[in-house]
């Protein structure tokens, strides 16, 4: 017998959404029923993929959001829940990243990466916790998701991006003390660990001299597409999930156990 995933009833609010990951997961969310909040400081592509999902027949909403200001996460946040409805189902998703040896990296790097990938990750997550705490279970079963997209990179180093590995590195951690603490509350924290994706911000870097090298040296000599994390995102926020806690999933096609 078939199985699907049905969010309907379900608000999602995803960070990071006007590119990338993000764009796909909302897209995602929305097709299994979700309504969507779109985030991200570039408001006008919001607009455009606001206006794809509607034109699917989804409900999707948008709100400015700058992670690395507490003020606007805080007011993005209440903005989403006066628009949307409450948020069950949080993808933390905002992110970014440079390239550089360890000796190179300036306090302006180490501060533009954290404060969005590791900061800015938190405080999202802390204030949609924060009212979910305070909703309860209405169930007495975890009802809640939070997934935080880290990064393999959390998991085994790589060269030339030791601040962004370092930073996705603390977002695991993160996870698992969310989950930990907020568990009873009937919140599921998990995180999703991709390896390297093709998106539109690198989708000219694999056909590069160092790209082919990169591939090459990739288990099965390929990189993946957005849509290959589409089951592991929506098992996540579904509740087929409801066991699932704290854990950090790898979707990398092997790269971490090579």
């Amino acid at each position: 017998m078939g199985r699907s995933i049905n969010l309907e009833g379900k608000v999602a609010l995803v960070t990071g959404a006007s590119s990338g990951l993000g764009k796909r997961f909302a897209h995602v969310l929305s097709d299994a029923g979700a309504k969507v909040v779109l985030a991200s400081r570039r408001v006008e592509r919001l607009k455009e993929l606001r206006a794809e999902i509607e034109a699917k027949g989804g409900a999707a909403h948008m709100v400015a959001l700058d992670v690395t200001d507490y003020s606007s996460i805080r007011s993005a946040i209440a903005h989403a829940e006066t628009e949307a409805g409450s948020i069950d189902i949080l993808v933390n998703n905002s992110g970014v990243s440079t390239t550089q040896k360890l000796l190179d990296v300036t306090p302006d790097d180490y501060e533009f990466v954290f404060d969005t990938n590791t900061r800015g990750a938190f405080f999202v997550a802390q204030e949609v916790a924060k009212r979910m705490v305070m909703r309860g279970k209405p169930n007495g079963q975890p009802c809640y998701r939070i997934i935080n997209v880290a990064s393999v990179a959390g998991l085994r180093v790589l060269p030339q991006i030791g601040i962004y590995a370092m930073s996705k590195a603390a977002v695991v951690h993160m996870t698992k003390s969310m989950a930990l603490e907020w568990g009873r509350h009937g919140i599921n924290v998990n995180a999703i660990c991709p390896g390297y994706i093709d998106t539109e911000i690198n989708h000219h870097h694999w056909s590069t001299a160092h790209g082919k090298k990169l591939v090459a040296m990739l288990p099965r000599h390929r990189v993946g597409k957005p849509e290959d994390l589409d089951g592991l995102l929506l098992l996540l926020a579904s509740d087929d999930s409801q066991f699932i806690n704290g854990s950090v999933i790898s979707a990398d096609d092997g790269f971490g156990a090579s």
